[in-house]
């Protein structure tokens, strides 16, 4: 890459100059062009620099999904500056410990936001504070930063809610072959309009210059969902390609179906972030059968590791007892290995002294990635790079906490979170086994096992239409005997799409 090639900005200003004239983003009733959305990051580029924001400096962002959050976001990477990304539903005790890690030079945020900070005293020590509006500096000089590939770009906090925060660096580089990557399995055109609820697809879209609708949902408050509004926005702006959360687009197919309702220009659909179970899979195929719907795998520190036509989902079984799920062939861009599981810090001096301790085929171990787009280090968290990287010569293998086997045909398989595996008598339990199970059973919304004194025990959320005698029957085929059931599963904040096991753990388990 040569030095304007190394800000991933610079995907963006080519698409722009290509593509001046075209919608770049629809949130709401607000929409706005490329050449229009490339002045305005220029504009707001400069703003920030007069406002003291310079070249290295880390600036928390506290703005929802929408055309000022892509303005600035933009606008920050064109200066040099390092974007920290904390999400909303954090607890204040966690945003403190957060902002304190973290040592920020400057906060971008919403008037709530900024009236939040006031109450935070982290917040109030960041020395910049700015709304997310811009004054336009005309008469300046936009001062052009020299960004090398190991400049830190984007800076991630983790989901977890104990212990010091994990906080994801990405640097120009990972930034730039993420995106690499993610695209070979998009396949983006010009002429895509994307129904987007994932940001780092938006992002993409506005780099291979096709029309991104933010979809009309808050992730943060599931159960506001109006799908209706949503089908609205695809059939409105003839949407063609539709992102988002297995938890989302479940919910999209279900009331679909419901409705029979039809939307003949959607071709693809691309789904991510959590568990795609064979049911789940069935659901969107009898709702999309004649749009292409592929499930993409990945966890946090590398995104993607492998993806999988949910017609390929559906239709694959190994036989074995451990099954799991299929994540498809892993990507080019990732090498993968099977690791004997262990909570230790793992060290090995060579690529061979590190295979003896790996599996070939149909074993389960923890999963191993490495590739140019895997993070390599955490903000000011030593014992988190201890724990979950491997360093052999120039290349650093991501312990990902998830368990899973390479099949001989070359398919990796997920069987779940490798703390969430139970140890039953010497045998070795994946929860996701019963889960793809279970979740089959008419009735059921979500549910998993636990092992409790002893005995495995599957908590089952249901809905209204579940016939109790029915489903606990059914439960007992699958060889487990005690039935917890449960008004709501705690799920990530995130995406909804996965069981939050540390809380599920709080509330059967003793301490």
């Amino acid at each position: 890459m040569n030095t304007q090639e190394d800000n991933i900005i610079y995907f963006f200003l080519a698409a722009a100059k290509a593509h001046p004239h075209k919608v770049a983003i629809i949130h709401k009733e607000q929409s706005i062009s490329f050449s229009q959305l490339a002045a305005d990051i220029h504009a707001t580029a400069i703003h920030f620099q007069q406002c003291g924001i310079q070249q290295g400096h880390k600036v928390l962002l506290f703005v929802p999904m929408s055309i000022e959050l892509y303005r600035i976001l933009l606008a920050l990477f064109k200066i040099g500056a390092t974007v920290i990304f904390l999400d909303e539903w954090v607890s204040k005790k966690r945003m403190e410990e957060s902002c304190k890690l973290a040592q920020c030079n400057a906060f971008i945020g919403t008037w709530k936001a900024k009236i939040v900070a006031q109450f935070s005293s982290e917040l109030r020590k960041i020395p910049i504070k700015l709304g997310t509006t811009y004054r336009n500096h005309t008469s300046k000089i936009f001062k052009p930063p020299f960004v090398k590939p190991s400049d830190v770009a984007l800076i991630t906090f983790t989901t977890g809610s104990t212990g010091l925060p994990k906080a994801a660096i990405r640097t120009h580089d990972i930034l730039y072959h993420q995106f690499i990557a993610l695209k070979e399995i998009i396949k983006p055109t010009e002429n895509d309009i994307d129904l987007c609820a994932l940001p780092i697809v938006l992002l993409i879209n506005l780099g291979a210059g096709c029309t991104s609708v933010i979809a009309n949902y808050n992730a943060r408050k599931p159960a506001t969902l109006k799908e209706s509004l949503i089908i609205k926005q695809l059939q409105t702006n003839k949407i063609n390609r539709a992102v988002g959360s297995p938890f989302l687009l479940k919910q999209l197919a279900l009331y679909c179906t419901a409705h029979h309702i039809s939307l003949p220009h959607l071709q693809k659909i691309f789904t991510g972030g959590a568990t795609v179970f064979i049911d789940d899979a069935k659901v969107l195929y009898t709702a999309f059968s004649h749009t292409q719907v592929v499930a993409v795998y990945g966890s946090t520190e590398a995104e993607p590791i492998s993806a999988i036509n949910i017609i390929d989902l559906i239709n694959s079984n190994n036989g074995l007892q451990q099954a799991g799920i299929n994540t498809g062939v892993p990507h080019h861009c990732v090498a993968i290995k099977i690791l004997n599981i262990t909570d230790a810090p793992a060290e090995y001096a060579n690529e061979a002294a590190l295979e003896k301790d790996c599996h070939a085929y149909n074993t389960i171990g923890e999963i191993l990635v490495s590739g140019k787009h895997v993070v390599q280090q955490y903000l000011h968290n030593e014992a988190a790079v201890k724990r979950t990287k491997i360093f052999i010569g120039n290349t650093c293998w991501h312990r990902t906490g998830d368990s899973g086997y390479l099949s001989k045909e070359g398919n990796l398989y997920f069987t779940g979170r490798c703390s969430t595996l139970i140890n039953d008598n010497g045998k070795i339990i994946s929860t996701l086994f019963y889960e793809n199970n279970l979740q089959a059973i008419a009735g059921v919304n979500i549910a998993t096992i636990i092992k409790q004194s002893e005995k495995l025990l599957a908590i089952v959320e249901i809905n209204k239409n579940a016939n109790k005698k029915n489903l606990i029957a059914a439960v007992k085929k699958l060889g487990i005997e005690n039935i917890s059931f449960i008004n709501k599963m705690p799920r990530d904040p995130r995406h909804h799409s996965k069981i939050d096991y540390d809380k599920l753990k709080l509330m059967y388990l003793p301490k």
